[in-house]
Parts: structure tokens; C-alpha cells; sequence
């Protein structure tokens, strides 16, 4: 009889332990997920995680809802994710930026390479290097040589000290060894006026935001940032290939969960993630902007991440950027 409820007990006990597991992999998720957007509504970083969520949903079995919670320099969205529970119920769609911040702002209420656990790397994009009609550049190397001539007489205007804007020009600079005054604004759009206007004459702006504008000729674009050329602008050369050979940076989108979410959890997210990526309506889409899908594995999220955290500390160090 004892060794009976002995073994009944540690049937109970076994069956306990191993019930969690089951119920993370088998019946995850059980109520709707967030996906936190630390930006406003209608910008890159929203339009990306509105493509994927319907089809993240549609894998998962419960509606992703996407939530703005911007400000701060993505960094109040991002806080919001980093300080909630590691259950896979709220997401954080990452941008750029976070790997930014820390070499930026002295006090971050997060480390976003401690965390959060990256889960894929959704998307990229590259950024343009565009001028005003009225610069004398018509090429990246004709652009480097008249800025050489003369030093701080071109402007060029970002979305905000620190921005992926601001750091693609710095990089750019340092590359070619030539110096423009910068000019931030509160936002891309602000600077795509000016510069449109002939108050600014040079600037890194994203493909979806300045494409129309080179189109119907209003400003001129002289490369693009990635290491490769962009699909719907092939005949535009990468700044790499122009004229500053390694030189690469680009806007990325990402999906990340709060550190400690477990692996059963974080598999089938990603799984989600790289069906979501590669539904040909969604890729369509992606590609008609200029953006390429990526649908990395956590792993390779993971390094990009460090790898890009690395080398905007050294840009910012270099030029001694700094946020008031």
C-alpha cells in the first residue's frame, strides 16, 4: 500500500513538471498578443508590424493587436515590453534605433542586448542618399569632391540627433573624410520639406519616404545605403560601390520578446514570423517599398544586434555625438 501512493505520488509529481511544457508548446497563445510599435502610426515601423500581424494571427491562432506607444526615441515602447512578463504576450516590433540609444542617452531604463530575446529579424531597408537639385553632385564621388573643396557649405537635415538618419550621414562623413553642418528636425517629414523647398541641400532619407520626390525630379538620388542595390531603383548604385567600399547601414524592422520568454514559445513565434515574411502578399508589399524580407533565425537576430550596437558606439564616439 505504501510503495503504492509512493509511486502514485511521484506519477502526480512527474505528470506536474512536465504539464508547463506541454501547455507552452501545445496551447500557446491563449489570448490575444501585443505587438508594441514604439512609434507613431503611419511610419515605417508601424506599416511593417500592420503587414505581418493578420498573418503572425493567422499561424498563431489568436489576433496580434498592434499598439503605438511611441515617444522618447522608441525608448517608452520599448520600456513597456522589457518590463513585462516573459510569457510571449507582449511583443515589441524593434527598429534600428535600439541599438542606437544606449551609445546615445546616458540613463536607458533597459539593456536591449540583456533584455530582450530577439526572435527575427523581419525586414530591411535601405536609405537614400539624395541632394537638391541646385548641389553640383550628380554622383556620390562628384558629391565627396565638391564637399572637400567646401567644407561646410552643404547642409544635410535627419529626423533628430541620434536618428538611423543622422548616424547613416555621420558614418558617410567620416567614410569619405569630408564635413556637412547638420540640421535636425523633430521627424523625417520636417526635412523632406525643407530640403524639397531648397532649404536644405543634402540628406539620408528612407526609400519610401523620398522615392516619389526623386521620381517627378524634385530631388536628385545619388546611392543608396545597403550593400546591395535596391530591387525597384536597380540602376541606382550602393554608396559602397560608388565610391566608400564597406560602407553599409540600413533601416531594419525586427520582433523581439522580453528576456527569460521560453524557447518553446520563441520557435513558434518565429515560425509565425518567417510564414508571415514570406506570404507572397506581404513580400509584394515589402518589395514595393524598397524593403527587403529577411525572416532571420533568433540566433542571427541576436548578432546583428550586437554587430550593430558595436558599430554605432564607434560612429558616435568618433564624432562625438551627443543628446542634450
Amino acid at each position: 500500500m505504501r510503495r503504492s501512493l509512493i509511486q502514485a505520488l511521484t506519477a502526480v509529481a512527474v505528470l506536474t513538471a512536465w504539464v508547463p511544457a506541454v501547455d507552452a508548446q501545445g496551447t500557446y497563445p491563449v489570448k490575444p498578443v501585443r505587438l508594441i510599435v514604439p512609434s507613431v502610426a503611419g511610419g515605417g515601423t508601424d506599416i511593417s508590424a500592420r503587414l505581418i500581424a493578420p498573418k503572425l494571427g493567422e499561424f498563431l491562432g489568436q489576433q496580434v493587436v498592434v499598439e503605438n506607444r511611441a515617444g522618447a526615441a522608441m525608448i517608452i515602447g520599448g520600456e513597456i515590453v522589457a518590463r513585462a512578463a516573459p510569457d510571449g504576450y507582449t511583443l515589441l516590433m524593434g527598429i534600428s534605433t535600439i541599438t542606437i540609444n544606449p551609445s546615445i542617452h546616458k540613463k536607458m531604463p533597459f539593456d536591449a542586448l540583456r533584455d530582450f530575446a530577439p526572435i527575427s529579424q523581419v525586414v530591411s531597408q535601405p536609405n537614400i542618399l539624395v541632394v537638391h537639385p541646385s548641389v553640383p553632385a550628380k554622383t556620390v564621388k562628384e558629391l565627396i569632391a565638391f564637399t572637400r573643396k567646401h567644407p561646410n557649405q552643404l547642409d544635410y537635415g535627419t529626423a533628430g540627433t541620434g536618428s538611423n538618419p543622422h548616424l547613416t550621414m555621420e558614418l558617410f562623413l567620416s567614410m569619405a573624410g569630408i564635413k556637412m553642418v547638420h540640421v535636425p528636425y523633430k521627424g523625417l517629414a520636417p526635412a523632406m520639406i525643407d530640403i524639397i523647398a531648397g532649404h536644405l541641400t543634402v540628406m539620408s532619407s528612407t526609400m519610401l519616404s523620398g522615392i516619389a520626390y526623386v521620381r517627378d525630379g524634385r530631388l536628385r538620388a545619388l546611392g543608396v545605403t545597403t550593400a546591395k542595390r535596391s530591387p525597384i531603383m536597380p540602376e541606382l548604385p550602393t554608396i559602397a560601390e560608388a565610391a566608400l567600399p564597406g560602407y553599409e547601414a540600413s533601416q531594419w524592422y525586427g520582433v523581439l520578446a522580453p528576456a527569460g520568454t521560453p524557447r518553446e514559445i520563441i520557435t513558434k513565434l518565429h515560425a509565425g514570423l518567417v510564414r508571415a515574411v514570406q506570404d507572397a502578399t506581404v513580400r509584394e508589399r515589402f518589395l514595393a517599398d524598397g524593403a527587403e524580407p529577411v525572416g532571420s533565425s533568433p540566433e542571427e537576430f541576436s548578432a546583428y544586434m550586437r554587430s550593430e550596437t558595436a558599430k554605432w558606439a564607434k560612429v558616435i564616439k568618433d564624432a562625438g555625438i551627443k543628446v542634450e
